[in-house]
């Protein structure tokens, strides 16, 4: 470059570097070298990619072929509480109930500290090293603030959850009656026409809710701690009444004596209540999720009551029984939606609040006139 050209294009800003970049021209001191920025192109705007909402039949082949991803997306689905998409939830549920129903179902309690998780984990890998495709539903407690799961079950099951013949979903539980998802029945449709044999429900504690649970598994475990203390007892009995089995966890080294003496003690309580599933008689057992020790024995007493409760028609008579329940349920939770939805109610049920509140109007009555502004408003709808 001649002395000429390179005077030339000093003057015009026009210098390049090598790399193609701009580069800053030698007159630009303070004040010309901010307007010579400002004059650059901004850099452009990032594009949101949208996802193209699926269709039933993109959802549908999707979970029937087991792909994750679409099947987590369908169980968002039938989570949400968007009118369009429970439309759409149902009717993918609809085209796949032929497909479901064909799954051992198994509910996990117990109190905090049980180690349920790790109990799940080994529990879970050792079905899937047999052959069996697992899926585990772990209802976490909801968030006041966010809404959202606290105890992030999947980041406390990291082997299992990379396992590929696992699938894990937790979910914040919505304040619901025992810990469980009110779409944890959906979400069991979803996992078993995906080809999930093993369905694992982990509930968050225990307590007389957790008949909720026990109306939608076949097999209900509870897992105890030794050494708990008394204050626990009215809260076991309460359980023990609905569990088919006791499992002592934590039964390694110093503890593995105490173990055998609360299997005994747990055994010999057992035996003066009533069975929570006919023909079958609850007894305790013992393991060591951490060493593995006692899960293989749990999965044949599980194989066991499957295969006497299916002899004796129990089994079938429970999933009946079930499906019954479910729907006097949705019915009530739409009943329920359909009543604090309804205008009327918006506007008159935080003055009988008030009233109630300062004293000025008893409960009883609150609650009457509320019904009966709601009954007047449907009578003259109809």
């Amino acid at each position: 470059m001649s002395g000429e050209e390179k005077r030339r294009e000093q003057e015009s800003g026009q210098s390049a570097a090598s790399d193609g970049q701009p580069r800053r021209p030698e007159w630009a001191d303070g004040n010309g070298l901010s307007s010579y920025v400002q004059a650059e192109r901004p850099p452009a705007p990032k594009r949101v990619v949208r996802r193209k909402e699926r269709s039933v039949e993109e959802y549908v082949q999707g979970v029937l072929a087991g792909d994750r991803t679409i099947l987590a997306q369908a169980i968002t689905l039938v989570e949400s509480n968007a009118s369009r998409h429970m439309d759409l939830a149902q009717q993918v549920l609809n085209e796949l109930l032929p497909h479901v129903g064909r799954s051992i179902r198994i509910g996990v309690t117990g109190v905090p500290g049980a180690g349920k998780s790790t109990f799940i984990e080994a529990f879970g890998t050792f079905l899937c090293e047999q052959g069996h495709r697992v899926a585990v539903l772990a209802v976490d407690p909801t968030s006041s603030l966010t809404g959202g799961s606290i105890l992030g079950d999947k980041t406390r099951m990291e082997a299992l959850a990379r396992h590929p013949r696992a699938f894990i979903r937790p979910s914040p539980s919505g304040g619901a009656l025992g810990g469980v998802h009110r779409k944890t029945r959906e979400t069991m449709m979803l996992c078993e026409a995906a080809g999930y044999d093993i369905i694992l429900v982990e509930t968050v504690g225990v307590g007389q809710s957790e008949f909720v649970v026990r109306g939608m598994v076949d097999f209900f475990l509870l897992l105890a701690l030794t050494g708990a203390g008394d204050e626990l007892q009215g809260m076991k009995r309460g359980i023990m009444e609905l569990v088919d089995a006791i499992v002592i966890n934590k039964a390694d080294g110093d503890n593995k004596e105490k173990a055998r003496t609360a299997q005994n003690e747990y055994n010999q309580f057992l035996h003066y209540l009533r069975p929570a599933t006919p023909g079958w008689e609850t007894k305790a057992y013992t393991c060591s999720a951490l060493l593995g020790e006692g899960i293989a024995d749990m999965w044949r007493v599980i194989q066991t009551f499957v295969e006497t409760t299916k002899r004796s028609g129990v089994f079938f008579d429970r999933r009946r029984q079930q499906q019954k329940d479910w729907m006097h349920a949705m019915i009530k939770e739409y009943i329920e939606t359909r009543f604090f939805a309804d205008p009327i109610v918006k506007e008159t049920l935080p003055m009988l609040e008030n009233s109630v509140i300062s004293g000025a109007k008893p409960v009883t009555a609150a609650v009457r006139e509320l019904i009966e502004a709601y009954e007047r408003k449907r009578g003259g709808e109809l």
